[in-house]
């Protein structure tokens, strides 16, 4: 009878512990869940089963090492906030799959990525063809973000721009000024015109439409 006891205790104090974790991590969208999130998650988890199967196990053994991870999980969350390259380490980066309505097929090989992966997220977006989308994004959660294609009223498609990074975190972003077919000079010379010289000090900076926008750091 105690053994179900310490097992009803435990199964109710390990459910509040995982909660207040969990909520202490931050709220994100199980999409979302970056490479350590889910292992932070799954061994929390376990460890949560292996104390709650072993009654007679010392419940800090347990604890400890869950309270631990969240502590981990933290310091690394604040790293990749600060450090956009450990945050490529960690989580990747998007690919755009579908690029002003024609199919990068390498961008598709390095994401280990197939038609029928394509096709079947299309669908599940209420798309039937591949001819109606401008842009597909594969993001680095692997949801596919779609653009589809600006149609007039004689039923034709034109093309469009997306939104693309130039500047993150005070870094140039090289790959992205290439897709636009624009150079590290021209960036920086486009924003001494508006005022900007210090590039560290702008947390995001986009290019779309012939149009900047400009985000300063802590502003």
């Amino acid at each position: 009878m105690q053994d179900y006891l310490t097992i009803v205790f435990r199964t109710i104090f390990l459910y509040a512990l995982i909660l207040v974790i969990f909520r202490v991590m931050g709220k994100r969208e199980i999409g979302e869940l970056s490479v350590l999130d889910l292992v932070v998650f799954i061994m929390i988890g376990e460890m949560a089963v292996v104390a709650i199967d072993q009654p007679h196990s010392h419940l800090l053994h347990a604890v400890i090492p869950m309270v631990l991870l969240m502590l981990i999980q933290i310091i690394l969350a604040i790293i990749s906030l600060k450090s956009k390259k450990f945050r490529n380490l960690v989580d990747g980066q998007p690919s755009i799959i579908i690029n002003k309505g024609k199919i990068d097929e390498s961008a598709m090989r390095k994401q280990r990525y197939n038609f029928d992966d394509l096709m079947t997220q299309l669908r599940e977006k209420n798309i039937r063809s591949i001819a109606d989308v401008e842009f597909a994004i594969l993001e680095s959660s692997g949801s596919l973000s779609v653009i589809q294609k600006i149609k007039s009223e004689g039923d034709e498609s034109h093309p469009g721009d997306i939104t693309v990074p130039l500047i993150l975190d005070g870094n140039i972003e090289e790959e992205n000024l290439k897709r636009i077919n624009k150079t590290n000079l021209w960036l920086r010379q486009e924003l001494k015109k508006k005022g900007y010289r210090d590039i560290k000090k702008i947390s995001f900076c986009s290019f779309e439409n012939g149009k900047f926008f400009i985000d300063l750091q802590d502003e």
